[in-house]
């Protein structure tokens, strides 16, 4: 069987999986009071940033998002607001100490996406796609997505329709 042949059979089968496009974001947990401190020592390796706000709901958290060169991946810190933040709560198991939060991917539709993974057995955080940060709409995949091949981290799904 030729590359080319093996290339068009792969192509085929991953027609129902819906478009992941790439990297959004790292998410990095930052304790409270630390958020400017981590801005600036990102700006300092030449990031630059592009969003800063408030989001309130369940995340309970305050995020800036920095620009990584020229590309379309982000930093996103996220410093919690409350104790209730699953920030704050992140931060407490890891001992007190900030650090790796979530990996986000984006996604040309994100209800394609949440369909094809709840249909798939991926164990999803929330009951459908809800709006997020900067205008996006997103949903969490659990660290435990599926039970016969778990991430083992948390990831959330992120689709723009503004880009």
């Amino acid at each position: 069987m030729s590359t080319e042949t093996v290339s068009v059979a792969a192509a085929a089968g991953l027609a129902g999986v819906p478009g992941f496009l790439y990297v959004d974001h790292v998410a990095i947990a930052c304790r409270q009071g630390d958020l400017e401190g981590q801005v600036g020592a990102y700006k300092l390796l030449g990031f630059e940033e592009i969003h800063r706000e408030e989001v309130y709901g369940g995340d309970q958290v305050r995020e800036v998002l920095l620009r990584i060169g020229r590309g379309p991946n982000l930093i996103q810190l996220l410093e919690p607001l409350n104790e209730n933040s699953p920030v704050a709560k992140l931060i407490e198991r890891n001992g007190g100490r900030g650090g790796f939060a979530h990996v986000a991917f984006r996604v040309a539709d994100i209800q394609k996406a949440f369909d094809y993974m709840k249909e798939n057995g991926f164990n999803l955080i929330d009951k459908a796609p809800r709006p997020g940060s900067r205008g996006t709409t997103v949903f969490f995949v659990h660290p435990k997505s599926r039970a016969d091949a778990p991430f083992g981290f948390l990831i959330e799904i992120v689709e723009d329709r503004g880009k």
